[in-house]
């Protein structure tokens, strides 16, 4: 069977989708957190704080939103007749997020360039259009969930699920500052992950719930005998991650700032775990109970000319993105912007 789809090029289609869901899995990790800072920032009301904040995603946060540009290419140019029809029913969350977006990038370089006066408002501006987005996806991600549904009952479960990553990108930001920042600021960051972890938490309950409940073949997928005993590590590394750093926030800071680290590497494992589940319940669609990955595909030949531009630009960006948190490792300094 491997052998007639390395002859067939079946593969392809398939080696696409992983591509993209990787891409999306970054994405939503490294922007995540930037996201989540500028939401945390809008919570302070004093500038260096602000500052501080803002300078610890300033090296990564316009080059983390790549790896969604990379996402959305793929899902164009490699799978077509998907991207119709996921971007048809999604164009209204897709142009709120942009313009919140949009909004980020206009208040983070105006926030320094405006008068004293209006600082206030380009930091609203920047914390605002943070929030935004991350409802934005939020939603987009509760509609694909339940397949573009349009009842009542799906858009109240889209918009929870949009509060739900809101909170989740807030958890996985004020892990990055208990990681970035130190002193009061520091202090502060762990508070914040303490609350946002119970949102978090309620947040994959519901995705969790509400997944297997929109589709009885998934819900066949998960619980059918023998699968629930083989897909039970999913759960369980899911909530022993989630109960160590519980433990862990209750126990920062510690000396020497030992283990700050600890709670974003955790976080990160639980999003990985949820795109991992995610990702099995869905599979193999990639328009939810419509649209197979295999009927979505572009043609082979086209796949394979595609593929020759990934393999060049996927080690570009991952190299940069390896080099650009290697070099601004470490705690974040003054905010400057000679």
């Amino acid at each position: 069977m491997i052998s007639e789809m390395i002859e067939t090029g079946t593969w392809l289609p398939y080696l696409f989708a992983f591509l993209m869901g990787f891409s999306m899995l970054v994405y939503g990790l490294l922007d995540g957190y930037d996201l989540g800072v500028g939401m945390l920032s809008g919570t302070t009301k004093y500038r260096a704080e602000k500052d501080t904040m803002i300078a610890s995603i300033g090296p990564f946060w316009d080059a983390n939103e790549t790896w969604l540009v990379l996402g959305v290419g793929i899902l164009l140019v490699a799978f077509p007749k998907a991207h119709g029809v996921i971007l048809g029913q999604l164009y209204l969350p897709v142009f709120i997020m942009l313009v919140g977006l949009i909004f980020r990038g206009v208040a983070f370089d105006f926030r320094s360039k405006s008068q004293s006066k209006y600082h206030i408002w380009w930091d609203r501006a920047f914390a605002m259009g943070s929030l935004v987005t991350a409802l934005a996806q939020g939603y987009m991600l509760g509609s694909y969930i339940v397949g573009f549904d349009s009842s009542l009952g799906s858009i109240v479960f889209s918009c929870l699920v949009s509060v739900g990553v809101a909170i989740g990108y807030c958890l996985i930001g004020a892990n990055w500052l208990i990681m970035k920042t130190e002193g009061q600021l520091q202090k502060k960051s762990i508070r914040w992950a303490k609350i946002s972890l119970y949102g978090a938490v309620a947040c994959i309950f519901l995705v969790s719930v509400g997944t297997p409940a929109a589709s009885l073949r998934i819900f066949e997928k998960w619980f059918a005998y023998p699968n629930m005993f083989y897909l039970s590590p999913i759960p369980g590394i899911t909530g022993i991650l989630i109960f160590l750093m519980f433990t862990t926030l209750q126990k920062l800071p510690k000396k020497n700032d030992q283990h700050c680290w600890v709670p974003f590497v955790l976080t990160v494992g639980v999003a990985i775990m949820c795109f991992i589940g995610l990702a099995y319940s869905f599979f193999p669609f990639i328009v939810p109970n419509e649209m197979l990955i295999v009927q979505a595909a572009a043609a082979r030949s086209s796949l394979l000319i595609i593929l020759v531009g990934a393999l060049i630009v996927l080690p570009i960006l991952i190299g940069y993105t390896f080099i650009a948190y290697r070099v601004f490792h470490g705690k974040s300094t003054t905010l400057r912007y000679d």
